[in-house]
């Protein structure tokens, strides 16, 4: 059956049928996940932009769902469920996802693909792009604007700092919120702990506790009144963040000078080989080559990729400070956008290879994948 012919019956745009189809033929598995689906995965894992603008309901038991917000936590659930799980595959979907937006529907559609398993990472990283910029292309955009950024650096960075474990986890949490994070940064200059008086015992007993006992305490203290839910985040998220909170309470200061490293370190930026010399000079002058030569390998064998597929990395615009709004995204991350307009992604995605972990797996599998906002492409072909 031919792209119109579906088109016609599923009332989507051909031209998206079209590129699903070419996925297919790519290797990519077409999948349709459910609509309604379990809400705690998204409250804990998508990140407060998605959280505000999902859309919930209870069922008559008491568990709570939603409307998907996106594809990839559905699309990574039912792989973990199926015999495939733990082994390379790809797939990629079209169909209709829900997130609350004043000025536009609350449905619309998105196309894309995920693939699970891949060792080759870079490669992976590069396939992903190359096949988003064929979702531009096929709406007739054939020079969109690239942005891209590799969380995995900042995480190194970060790895490499004398810090506690929970200031270490805070800081990478907080990367994609810029305010936060140089919020992070004052109260390490500051040494670490501004707790409110009265709390400042509870939260050093809990910072000492064993961290079951004291999550399962916090836990049960929420249940018994009768909160379920606040802000959208699910009672175990707020108990792991009164038990961050604990933890965060303990002494721990930063030097003035390696904060000053971490912000040069964000303000890094230009095409992707000229970052990799800039972010290779500033490792050997703050003595952390060692700590950020993994993803410094990665991150050059992945320019590599990009440019055997045809990518001129001089269109490529790569900063370090650059993330996406989902706090499961580990490592590569892109944007394609209209150069003649401002704001929304057309297509956009990256590397998460710990989310499915944190969905149930019983170790970290290698995942990548990409969004296509079929809407706005749409848009872009009828104004072109």
């Amino acid at each position: 059956m031919d792209a119109s012919v579906t088109a016609k019956k599923t009332g989507t745009d051909a031209r998206a049928e079209a590129l699903v189809a070419s996925y297919e033929r790519a290797g990519y598995a077409r999948v349709a996940p459910a609509i309604l689906q379990p809400a705690e995965p998204f409250l804990d894992l998508s990140g407060e932009d998605i959280r505000k603008r999902m859309y919930l309901t209870t069922a008559p038991g008491g568990g709570e769902f939603c409307l998907r917000p996106d594809l990839t936590i559905p699309v990574s659930r039912d792989y973990l469920a199926s015999a495939q799980a733990g082994k390379p595959a790809g797939f990629c979907y079209l169909g209709p996802v829900f997130r609350h937006r004043s000025d536009a529907a609350a449905e619309f559609l998105q196309a894309g693909i995920e693939s699970f398993g891949r060792p080759d990472k870079a490669a992976a990283d590069a396939e992903m792009l190359s096949l988003g910029l064929d979702a531009t292309a096929g709406y007739g955009l054939t020079a969109p604007d690239i942005r891209t950024g590799d969380v995995s650096l900042f995480a190194a960075l970060v790895a490499g700092l004398e810090l506690p474990p929970a200031w270490k986890r805070r800081l990478i949490k907080d990367f994609n919120r810029k305010t936060n994070l140089a919020q992070d940064l004052d109260r390490l200059v500051l040494g670490g702990n501004n707790a409110r008086p009265e709390y400042q015992g509870v939260l050093a007993a809990l910072a000492g506790a064993d961290p079951k006992g004291a999550h399962a305490l916090i836990t049960d203290l929420l249940s018994i009144a009768g909160i379920n839910a606040v802000g959208g985040r699910s009672v175990a998220e707020i108990a792991d963040r009164f038990l961050e909170q604990s933890a965060l309470g303990a002494s721990a200061k930063l030097p003035r000078e390696v904060r000053g490293l971490v912000e040069r370190f964000l303000g890094v930026q230009g095409d992707p080989d000229e970052a990799l010399a800039a972010l290779r000079a500033l490792a050997t002058e703050a003595n952390m080559t060692a700590v950020l030569a993994p993803a410094l390998e990665l991150f050059e064998s992945r320019n590599g990729f990009l440019a055997a597929r045809g990518i001129d990395l001089k269109r490529v615009h790569f900063s370090t400070g650059f993330g996406r709004g989902f706090d499961y995204y580990t490592g590569f991350v892109f944007e394609l956008t209209d150069p003649a307009r401002t704001g929304d992604p057309l297509v956009a995605g990256g590397r998460y290879d710990g989310l499915l972990a944190r969905l149930g797996a019983s170790e970290p599998i290698a995942a990548v994948g990409f969004a296509v906002w079929i809407e706005r492409l749409a848009a872009y072909g009828a104004s072109s």
